[in-house]
């Protein structure tokens, strides 16, 4: 297929799921990580094109419902300070954190948070406002951090002090090991984010997979797309094999992107990094390298105590769902306590969510 329009073809898509259907002898539990994955099957319904026998889990790939709570709430504390214009993508303003609402309250109520969408939009903040410190809230995976890391590197070119990032980078893999580590609920096999190897390269997961004594197909995002990617691992299952497959190769190469993996390394050291819902999983995050510390906002501006979290998120069972045990409609709150205005935890509220995929695509009534 040449075209990106072939793959949504429905005839292609019939004819992917008849395979699996043929192929398919034993049950399997196939989790997606991306949180963009997670929308496309229920927007197109693969799922249940697919036989009973293969149940699709949702993973931990939405960084938004993985950023912690309490990082919103230091985010929160800067863009309330004077002088400080908080940068953020739209997509983390309704997150609640632990104990001061929303970035969208605090916009709201007249603080300087501006929704962009490039990280080099603050050095241009920076750059016209002199007199005041811009914050850069630098979260998600191995996507965004290329872009995040190169924010310093031109501040640094560009002669700009009043800029920095508050930093909550996670990386794949070691939530995988971790997803792992409980086989009673620990999925047969992996679709892995297409996106993600576009930065880091197919090579660590051919390892990963070997490690985890499970499949692995790298996927991209359109229907046939993700049923090539689990016609992959379905054969790899009913042989017995726990391998890397390459189902992207038009975006992923063995080795990725050589430019953005070089200042990932020039910027970004490993660190352990906690997860909301998850707690601290080790090595799984990035964190600024002693020699960019000046751009660290956490140690420009620490964070002050704050107040024990209200009710409310704690009744949200997040860490299940991002986890693969619980479908987001099952859960007590579905589409009762917990809708996309009336959020209970950040899966609900993310684009990338697979709450809000299940309210938006499923329907709004629990089962």
């Amino acid at each position: 297929m040449q075209h990106w329009s072939e793959y949504s073809d429905p005839a292609l898509i019939r004819s992917l799921a008849a395979e699996i259907a043929r192929i398919s002898r034993r049950p399997a539990r196939i989790m997606e990580v991306c949180g963009g994955q997670t929308h496309a099957i229920l927007r197109h319904a693969l799922d249940t094109l697919l036989p009973p026998r293969i149940t699709l889990l949702h993973g931990p790939g939405c960084p938004v419902c993985v950023t912690p709570a309490a990082y919103l709430d230091h985010a929160i504390q800067m863009a309330r300070q004077p002088g400080v214009i908080v940068t953020t993508f739209g997509d983390l303003l309704r997150v609640p954190s632990a104990s001061s609402g929303d970035l969208y309250g605090v916009k709201a109520a007249g603080a300087d948070v501006r929704v962009i969408t490039s990280p080099l939009q603050a050095l241009d903040f920076a750059s016209r406002h002199p007199d005041r410190q811009v914050v850069h809230l630098a979260i998600g995976f191995e996507t965004t951090a290329p872009a995040n890391a190169l924010l310093p590197v031109l501040a640094r070119e560009r002669q700009l002090d009043n800029v920095s990032l508050l930093v909550s980078q996670f990386l794949v893999p070691p939530i995988l090991r971790a997803i792992c580590t409980d086989p009673a609920t620990a999925p047969d096999a992996f679709l892995a984010a297409g996106h993600v190897c576009a930065i880091t390269g197919s090579d660590p997961y051919d390892a990963l997979a070997r490690e985890l004594g499970r499949p692995i197909a790298i996927t991209g995002f359109q229907p046939a797309d993700i049923l090539l990617g689990i016609l992959e691992i379905v054969r790899l299952l009913e042989h017995g094999r726990a391998a890397m497959i390459n189902a992207y190769p038009r975006m992923v190469r063995p080795e990725g992107n050589p430019a953005a993996r070089s200042i990932l390394e020039t910027v970004f050291e490993i660190t352990d990094r906690e997860w909301r819902g998850l707690g601290r999983v080790p090595l799984s995050g990035l964190s600024l390298k002693p020699d960019w510390a000046a751009f660290d906002a956490a140690q420009r501006f620490p964070m002050r105590p704050v107040e024990d979290p209200p009710p409310g998120e704690a009744d949200c069972p997040a860490a299940d769902v991002l986890l693969g045990r619980l479908q987001p409609d099952h859960c007590p709150h579905f589409a009762i306590r917990c809708t996309p205005d009336t959020p209970l935890g950040a899966p609900m509220v993310s684009p990338e969510g697979a709450c809000a995929a299940f309210f938006h695509h499923r329907g709004t009534s629990p089962p």
